[in-house]
Parts: C-alpha cells; structure tokens; sequence
C-alpha cells in the first residue's frame, strides 16, 4: 500500500518541497524577527537616534511602540519553547 500511496503522490513531490522550503524561510523570518538581541539593539540605535536629533520624538515613539510589542512576543514564545 505505501508503494502505490508513493506513486500516486509522486507528482505533488515538488510542491510539498515548495511549501518545506516556504516554511524554513518564515522560520527563520520570525526567529530573526523576534531576536531578543536585536531587538535591544535596537532600542540602543534609537536611542542614540533620538540622542542626536536624527529622528522626531513621535517617530521615535512609533518605533519603540512596535519594538516592545516584538520583545514582548519573543518573550512570550521563548515562554512557551520551555526557555
């Protein structure tokens, strides 16, 4: 039965390798995204930005909004890796 299950589905063969490589690209999306690391560094670059008079307070603001909530979901899902 797994023989004839294999050939039936040979065709779909470079889909199913499409949607693993898909699925490696945004794991590694979100696990770049929601580094703590860089995330930080961040909140450091801004802040030296925000220092120097290159970037407006409500800027500013906006980053560090969008910041804190990527800090917190990286938090969140180390939490629930077991970390």
């Amino acid at each position: 039965m797994g023989l004839i299950v294999g050939l039936l589905t040979l065709p779909l063969a470079p889909v199913r390798g499409t949607a693993w490589i898909a699925e490696k690209m945004l794991e590694q999306a979100e696990n770049e995204l929601y580094d703590e690391d860089v995330i930080l560094r961040k909140f450091m670059e801004l802040e030296m930005d925000r220092d120097a008079g290159t970037i407006d307070d409500a800027e500013a603001e906006a980053i560090e909004e969008d910041l804190f909530e990527r800090l917190m979901t990286a938090r969140e899902m180390a939490a629930q890796r077991g970390r």
